[in-house]
């Protein structure tokens, strides 16, 4: 019969890799079907209870078979419980990079000096330590040849490799992170998706007071060099987000739109510039100039 000691070392190990995937799953936001975030740690408990009530099970198990064993059967079972499992390689490995002289053996190396009772062994460096600092020592010479003697890495070009990198990375992310968009950042969509979305958007919402064409009705004409609140994307999108001055006009689309969608149709209301509505309304508030960085975008 085996001895049941190990249930108390698998008992908290199996615990701590059932809370090791729980934990993993409930971060990652991928919860497991039969947990509910809130009741982790209850389930947890629950799993503790049965892996100790498992092992006090086969232990009483272990008990009732014992008592069943004869004598000399009961002695042959001790004498194999009472005994260690040793790992007599790794413990010969670790004694060598230890590098330590046995207990035995301590009289060999030991010093004269002698304070209060307690003296000093001449150990030597351990081997592992001692290889380590002949390891740094030729890591310090390749890289004295390498970057203060033949010159063969330039920092200052790695820098800007890294980032031109970094730079291209944000640009591919820009790409899939519109929605990050707001009235400081947002720049004229030029994609064909994008107007069609901003068509789609301004005809569900804005035709009512701008018309199909822009022209105006309720709202000002989008097609002309007059804007109330501004042009150019930005002031476009402000607008748009954030609705008229003082709460006259136009609403705030803000709870309604996500920023692209905003960006979006605002893109869109600027491809009415220079086109000819059926019923154009008359002008309304400044002539609007664009600026260079305006005209760029």
């Amino acid at each position: 019969m085996k001895s049941s000691s190990n249930w108390w070392i698998i008992i908290p190990l199996s615990f701590f890799v059932i809370l090791g995937i729980v934990e993993f799953y409930v971060d990652s936001g991928e919860k497991p079907a039969f947990i509910e975030y809130t009741m982790v740690q209850i389930f947890m408990a629950f799993v503790l209870l049965v892996l100790i009530a498992i092992a006090l099970i086969v232990k009483a198990i272990e008990n009732v078979m014992y008592q069943t064993l004869s004598e000399e059967a009961k002695e042959r079972y001790l004498e194999a419980k009472s005994k260690q499992w040793e790992w007599k390689w790794g413990k010969r490995v670790y004694q060598k990079l230890l590098g330590s002289k046995p207990v035995e053996e301590e009289s060999e190396i030991i010093l004269d000096h002698n304070y209060d009772g307690i003296r000093e062994l001449d150990n030597k460096l351990p081997p592992w330590w001692v290889y380590m600092f002949y390891a740094t020592i030729v890591f310090a010479v390749v890289y004295l040849l390498r970057f203060h003697v033949f010159n063969d890495y330039d920092q200052l070009e790695e820098f800007e490799t890294e980032m031109a990198m970094a730079q291209q990375a944000i640009e591919e992310y820009k790409k899939n992170a519109k929605d990050l968009v707001d009235a400081s950042t947002v720049e004229v969509l030029t994609e064909a998706s994008d107007l069609k979305a901003g068509k789609t958007i301004f005809e569900s919402n804005c035709v009512a007071c701008h018309m199909i064409d822009g022209g105006g009705g309720i709202g000002p004409n989008l097609t002309d060099q007059h804007w109330i609140l501004g042009g150019g994307i930005k002031n476009v999108f402000n607008t748009i987000s954030e609705g008229g001055r003082d709460g006259k006009g136009m609403i705030a689309w803000k709870q309604t739109l996500k920023p692209l969608e905003i960006a979006q149709v605002a893109s869109y209301v600027l491809s009415f510039q220079g086109t000819t509505p059926a019923n154009p309304k008359a002008p309304e508030g400044d002539l609007w100039e664009a600026s260079e960085d305006d005209a760029a975008k």
